[in-house]
């Protein structure tokens, strides 16, 4: 750091420059309970932290626990950090970073899916390529009149990035994402 330089209040500042900054996908299994995902939010911007994805579901009714996913790009000691700090979270159960169980069973990522809701709003020759797109994506229409159409696509984000950036230019209008669910390939569960 030179002598102008200022810190910047995030955890990323303090890593070496040397380290690679990566996208990991963490799943944590907590008891659902009013606050809990406050808590883990504030975990994050409280040490300034990015949240580039969050999904949170009840996944046991009986047991009240709660599958959080979350995406987040760090360096490798800042990702050891986020989920040391995550365990220390009284009403967390589990930390499993999916990212890395996926190397150690011998895959590039875990399995990752979105669901976005698209409004197009068209007519004439463009409407009809917004179809032919939607169909190659295999985007459902799930609402349309003769000014607009809202498409499903569920797929990875890369799929759904790209089919919003073909449909700017054809009257793009709205977009409403879910964030990612993942999990791991293979028997063992998280």
């Amino acid at each position: 750091m030179n002598a102008h330089q200022q810190p910047t209040g995030s955890a990323y500042f303090i890593a070496k420059e040397t380290a690679a900054v990566e996208s990991h996908t963490l799943s944590v299994l907590v008891d659902n309970e009013p606050g809990v995902l406050a808590r883990v939010i504030g975990l994050f911007s409280g040490r300034g932290y990015n949240i580039e994805s969050l999904t949170v579901s009840e996944t046991e009714h009986e047991a009240h626990l709660s599958r959080i996913t979350i995406v987040t790009r760090g360096t490798p000691s800042v990702l050891e950090q986020i989920k040391a700090q995550l365990e220390r979270i009284i009403p967390v159960h589990r930390v499993v970073d999916l990212t890395v169980r996926a190397r150690d069973l011998g895959q590039e990522r875990p399995i990752e899916r979105e669901v976005a809701l698209i409004k197009v709003v068209s007519s004439g020759e463009t409407r009809a390529e917004t179809l032919r797109l939607a169909d190659a994506f295999q985007a459902k229409v799930v609402d349309a009149t003769v000014e607009h159409f809202i498409f499903e696509i569920t797929g990875k984000s890369s799929k759904i990035d790209q089919f919003v950036a073909i449909l700017k230019p054809l009257g793009l209008n709205e977009i409403c994402r879910t964030g990612i669910a993942a999990m791991n390939r293979g028997s063992q569960g998280m």
